[in-house]
């Protein structure tokens, strides 16, 4: 073992010694779950990893590594196939990661891994379907993906303490030269009338449960919502939805807090090539839910050379909806 293995591995050995204090002083009745944007492993990001002789561990600052080691679960977008199949999709942006590289993701303290966008599927439903085997295999959980889109869409339960807590990931646009075939392996792309019903139907069944809803969706490049956007957000929340915590336009858009309810309307980019300044600023997301309750704390994010840094600056002070008129 050479000494840049001997380094990481007792880097690993830090933060899984961490996490496990920052669980054991947690209450009992306590659960914190962190949620990212955009997790891309192939192109400019690619390049990175290989300029680090192949390791994906320089894609995780030190900053990042404290959160996620005082989080029970963080939950990332991934924005690409991790897998060996090469059978791309007709479209302008194909990418795809290396399987061994979802291994560094759940070194450093990823736990579940969203399929539900509009890149899973770049190379294709079987290249789909592996990568959601590899997730399994790299000891993480895929949400938002499946054999057919009744098991894409079903919601995971990712936590069964302090009450049960549940993610329901949808792509709200249509996929780029892939059919809609609802029996084949496929990505939560299901009716928003659907996933209203699977909402009530999950708290009509557990009243107590808290359902975190993570939709793919809005216009890139654009800092605010659409207004069909809100009224549906605010739908969801109607129907049950305790936080909705959403992505795609690597950019951090508006917040908004309906019914007491937060709305992240997208988080921005996480793991990202993207150099445009609107693409470098982005939020993670920790929820700290009790019995009772569920608390947000948005933390900011500055992403360079692809890897993402806390900031505290108030020049990175995220726009709440009130402060952007006119949704």
């Amino acid at each position: 073992m050479n000494i840049s293995s001997i380094a990481q591995a007792a880097k690993v050995l830090l933060l899984t010694m961490a996490a496990m204090v920052a669980t054991a002083t947690q209450a009992s009745d306590t659960l914190t779950v962190t949620f990212t944007g955009d997790v891309l492993l192939d192109r400019g990001v690619r390049q990175v990893i290989e300029k680090n002789n192949g390791d994906a561990s320089c894609l995780f600052s030190p900053s990042i590594d404290s959160v996620f080691a005082a989080s029970n679960l963080v939950v990332a977008n991934l924005e690409c196939p991790a897998t060996k199949i090469k059978s791309p999709v007709y479209k302008k942006f194909i990418f795809r990661g290396e399987p061994e590289w979802l291994d560094v993701l759940k070194q450093h303290g990823i736990t579940h891994l969203n399929l539900a966008n509009n890149h899973s599927i770049d190379q294709g439903r079987e290249g789909l379907i592996d990568t959601r085997n590899n997730i399994i295999k790299a000891g993480m959980v895929p949400i938002g993906a499946g054999e057919n889109m009744d098991e894409a869409a079903k919601p995971v339960k990712i936590a069964s303490s302090p009450r049960n807590v549940y993610v329901i990931a949808s792509l709200r646009m249509a996929l780029e030269n892939t059919a809609y075939l609802p029996a084949k392996p496929s990505v939560s792309q299901e009716s928003f009338e659907n996933i209203l019903r699977r909402i009530a139907q999950l708290k009509h069944d557990d009243p107590g449960c808290c359902v975190i809803v993570s939709l793919h969706w809005g216009t890139e490049h654009v800092l605010r919502p659409a207004a069909q956007q809100v009224m549906q957000a605010h739908h969801l929340i109607d129907a049950g939805a305790d936080c909705l915590i959403c992505h795609h336009t690597h950019t951090r858009q508006s917040i908004e807090t309906y019914r007491g309810k937060s709305i992240y309307y997208s988080l921005g980019n996480f793991i990202f090539d993207q150099k445009r300044d609107i693409n470098s600023q982005a939020c993670i997301v920790k929820l700290t839910i009790t019995p009772t309750t569920v608390t947000p704390t948005t933390i900011p994010v500055r992403i360079i050379n692809c890897t993402p840094h806390v900031v505290s600056t108030k020049s990175h002070m995220l726009t709440t909806v009130e402060e952007v008129g006119g949704l």
